[in-house]
């Protein structure tokens, strides 16, 4: 999380991951040369935190060394400009909008702004999809409000996506929605990490996502991450590699 001060005495909060990963980027082994066989194309969308941007999450397509990754295409898009009302109505980098923070299971939900989210990352996925990239070889991830809105967008898609990994996020609509989540959506597999000590997305908000999605009848896996806060670990980002990897489909 960084701190913005206004000249007014009202701090603007906004989440990014751009410390976390200088850090982690530092401590990272060389990539395999090894070159595993018949791999196909995969593609995986990072949706960022609030007042974030995609190009500060790029460097985290460099800590997936495993060969598995060399035909993996990455996307990074920035949020559009919109007020937030956490924020005092300041406009930032946002995804859809936020109306308290620290987040709680109670807070409240503007699920028409997550749903216009939803389609634009929709439009994103139906355009790799497109262009050759099989649904089973697409993942969706991100942090905090960005990890929101990827629990969103696989829920609503209509097709089973690779997976979906939500990293400090929590559930931005009411479970009226399940209603819309289709059969081939609920088999999008689902991994949840959160932090145990998060003060900004409370740690209560992350655990009650696996029971909605047991509601709604969709496979999660949840890992809780002692000692950490609202940030993600190289260890997060290890075990998402080696998640993915075991749910690449083949080109064979």
């Amino acid at each position: 999380m960084k701190l913005m001060l206004l000249a007014k005495p009202i701090v603007i909060l906004t989440l990014t991951l751009s410390g976390t990963l200088l850090f982690i980027l530092h401590s990272q082994p060389s990539p395999s040369s090894r070159r595993p066989d018949s791999m196909a194309r995969s593609f995986v969308l990072w949706l960022h935190g609030l007042g974030d941007s995609g190009r500060a999450n790029e460097p985290i397509k460099t800590l997936f060394t495993s060969p598995e990754f060399r035909d993996t295409i990455w996307s990074f898009p920035t949020a559009p400009a919109n007020p937030v009302t956490c924020n005092y109505g300041s406009v930032m980098a946002s995804w859809f909008d936020i109306h308290e923070i620290p987040v709680t299971v109670d807070s409240p939900k503007d699920e028409s702004s997550v749903l216009k989210a939803v389609q634009s990352v929709h439009k994103i996925i139906d355009k790799e999809i497109a262009a050759g990239t099989n649904p089973n070889n697409v993942f969706v991830c991100g942090f905090s409000q960005g990890g929101a809105l990827t629990l969103a967008s696989v829920l609503l898609y209509p097709k089973t996506l690779g997976g979906g990994a939500v990293f400090s996020g929590w559930v931005p609509f009411n479970s009226s929605l399940i209603e819309q989540i289709s059969p081939d959506a609920k088999r999008t597999p689902v991994l949840w990490s959160h932090g145990v000590d998060d003060r900004t997305v409370l740690f209560e908000a992350g655990q009650a996502g696996p029971p909605f999605l047991e509601k709604a009848g969709v496979s999660c896996e949840f890992k809780a991450y002692p000692g950490l806060g609202h940030s993600i670990s190289s260890e997060e980002l290890k075990y998402l590699e080696s998640w993915i990897k075991t749910r690449l489909q083949s080109s064979s």
